[in-house]
């Protein structure tokens, strides 16, 4: 994200685009000139790098394709970075998980198929619409018995959480009688209606008609509800620099045919998904699970380490003589012990840079979150396992003249490490699937790229027996080799 300096400077010159243009009104200076200082936002923008927060899975607008982020908001946002001479970074996240990190300034704007709301307009600033949507509802192909809102009664319907979907299907529910169930996106939604938990699906109608044509198992039943526009968001106040470039680099983009140009490569008879079989899919998801594994290991690598020595440092602490260094163990143990890890993933990633005002990378903030959670686990371990010795051998070695640190680094700690050697295996394993959690704040690790998966092709339990099958593969091979060292270890 840009530094803060730039953040004032951009103000600045919306300041003096402002005053210009009251000043040309003044001064009778012509409707030509006045409209000049319009053309500042490219040079506030210009050179400067925006950390962009868009979802996951919302094709046709934003989807992975051979590895790649593409669709509509995609190529409006580079198109716009390219017109105005700035350069974009683009966070996948989800659509909730964007939105909180724009609040909590770990991106600097959002593109990601969102609505237009007046509820959103007092949070953020949004540019002028670049999508005009509206919903449709759709239920399995095999479905014959819902044909409308009327066959809905004491039913249950799905919709996207925060979405135009949502909104209207909660419009309506009462009037048809039906229970609306919020999921967090689409390929999820469709599946839970394939699978009988819901019995129609409430998408924007552009979303709806690409997975339809993508063979993801649905029908549409309804005809389009008119819906509301989507929009570049910004926080309330912030980048006005930023929302000014993009309305200017949307207008270009319309005036030169580029904008319509993206519209139609997506919507306009899309081409339909190629039938592949399972090795098919195998062969294309191979790269990109095998990046996202390297990334598990790395996280899982380094929070093993980090949980390692903070579980050796403050399990020493609970059975020490002083009562302060006990105190100060219990109270982290209880904390990481005692809240969900989800909670501490959105914590650090999200509410410690409100917090602190500095922002924090994904991968620094997954593996805070797994080294702080698990070393609580293993300060636990470290202290069962030193209580575990024989008390004994500690009145032994204090009778032989040996200090506290000695006896228990000579005496104690040699037969605590045997007792303690299978539990932080354990520990270990639990970690690395742990890692799986952190797929919600956008670390594209094993499970987050196994999602950006099956949201492009609709194959999710296909691509999640892959993703399970290498959980399951690495867990075993490294719990093998982890009991080999300890029979040579620990003999």
């Amino acid at each position: 994200m840009r530094k803060k300096t730039m953040f004032r400077a951009g103000k600045l010159s919306v300041a003096v685009m402002a005053l210009l243009a009251l000043g040309g009104g003044f001064l009778g200076v012509s409707a030509a000139a006045a409209s000049q200082p319009l053309a500042q936002p490219q040079a506030a923008v210009t050179g400067e790098t925006y950390v962009i927060g868009t979802d996951t899975t919302f094709a046709p607008f934003e989807y992975r394709k051979d590895g790649e982020l593409t669709g509509i908001d995609m190529d409006l946002i580079r198109g716009i970075a390219k017109s105005q001479g700035f350069t974009v970074e683009i966070k996948s996240l989800g659509f909730d998980a964007a939105l909180q990190a724009l609040q909590s300034n770990q991106v600097d704007g959002v593109i990601a198929g969102m609505s237009i709301t007046d509820e959103r307009e007092l949070i953020f600033d949004f540019s002028d619409p670049y999508f005009d949507s509206g919903v449709q509802m759709a239920v399995a192909e095999d479905n014959t018995e819902i044909t409308g809102y009327s066959d809905l009664a004491g039913e249950t319907v799905v919709a996207k959480r925060g979405s135009e979907g949502e909104t209207f299907a909660n419009s309506i529910k009462d009037e048809y009688d039906f229970t609306v169930k919020a999921l967090a996106d689409s390929a999820t939604m469709y599946d839970d209606v394939k699978a009988g938990n819901s019995v129609a699906v409430f998408d924007d109608y552009p979303v709806l008609a690409y997975g339809i044509n993508q063979n993801n198992g649905l029908k549409s039943v309804t005809e389009k509800e008119q819906g509301s526009s989507y929009g570049f968001a910004v926080n309330k106040g912030q980048n006005p620099e930023l929302l000014a470039a993009f309305n200017t680099g949307l207008a270009d983009l319309k005036d030169n045919g580029e904008y319509q140009a993206i519209l139609d490569t997506y919507l306009e008879q899309p081409a339909p998904a190629a039938a592949s079989g399972f090795f098919g899919l195998l062969s294309d998801s191979m790269p990109a699970l095998m990046k996202g594994l390297g990334l598990t290991l790395l996280a899982t690598g380094l929070s093993i380490l980090i949980a390692l020595v903070l579980g050796v440092l403050f399990g020493f602490f609970t059975v020490s003589e002083s009562r302060v260094l006990r105190g100060i163990a219990s109270v982290y143990v209880s904390i990481f012990r005692g809240t969900p890890l989800l909670v501490q993933a959105f914590f650090f990633y999200f509410g410690l840079p409100q917090l602190t005002g500095q922002s924090i990378d994904v991968l620094t903030a997954g593996v805070l979150t797994l080294s702080l959670n698990a070393g609580a686990y293993m300060t636990e371990i470290v202290r069962g396992g030193i209580q575990s010795v024989d008390p004994g051998q500690t009145e032994a070695g204090r009778s032989l003249g040996l200090g506290y640190v000695t006896t228990m680094r000579r005496v104690v700690l040699p037969q605590a490490v045997k007792i303690m050697t299978p539990s932080f295996i354990n520990q270990f394993v639990m970690t690395l699937k742990d890692t799986s959690l952190l797929a919600v704040i956008g670390f594209a690790e094993l499970t987050y790229q196994g999602q950006q998966i099956y949201a492009a092709n609709f194959r999710t339990g296909e691509t999640l027996l892959i993703v399970a099958a290498l959980y399951f593969i690495v867990i075993n091979l490294l719990t093998m080799l982890s009991n080999k060292l300890d029979k040579r270890f620990n003999k």
